[in-house]
């Protein structure tokens, strides 16, 4: 697992409308909250999604960008922001590149099945690409406006 004042893994990724973010791109300029999510369109992603959305205006004012992540397509991403109004980039990694460096593609169990898939997660990355905060296993609800009060107290 990723750690605290480690070196975020960089990498690109497609948004919503295929075009391509790369995390280099907000060095020495933003601070990304980067959150990764199993499935759009579900409920917890929902909770979770809505939420962000709620307080994008308030991570802006810390000069912090929030951007989430799945294995779901762009079209799929696309649907989602319209239906709830999600106001950030949701990147598609369908190849599950980014997952794997950020080592949320993981072994999970539900009613005794075990699969791989999206544990989810959320980074807080500096201005210099340092990993301030690395939580996994993350409960949607109430997420969002915990994360802010950490944002804050790092700020």
């Amino acid at each position: 697992m990723l750690t605290t004042q480690s070196i975020s893994p960089d990498f690109t990724s497609p948004n919503q409308d295929n075009q391509p973010v790369q995390l280099a791109d907000f060095r020495n300029k933003k601070n990304v909250l980067l959150y990764f999510y199993p499935k759009d369109d579900t409920p917890g992603c929902t909770i979770e999604a809505n939420d962000f959305t709620r307080l994008v205006s308030e991570f802006a004012q810390l000069d912090t960008v929030v951007i989430g992540i799945s294995k779901d397509s762009c079209q799929s991403h696309v649907d989602f922001i319209n239906k709830y109004g999600i106001q950030f980039d949701l990147l598609a990694d369908s190849s599950g590149e980014v997952c794997e460096k950020f080592m949320v593609w993981q072994e999970k169990e539900k009613d005794g099945i075990k699969k791989m898939g999206i544990v989810r997660s959320t980074f807080f990355i500096d201005k210099n690409g340092t990993i301030q905060i690395a939580e996994y296993n993350v409960n949607p609800k109430g997420h969002a406006q915990a994360m802010l009060e950490r944002v804050k107290n790092i700020i």
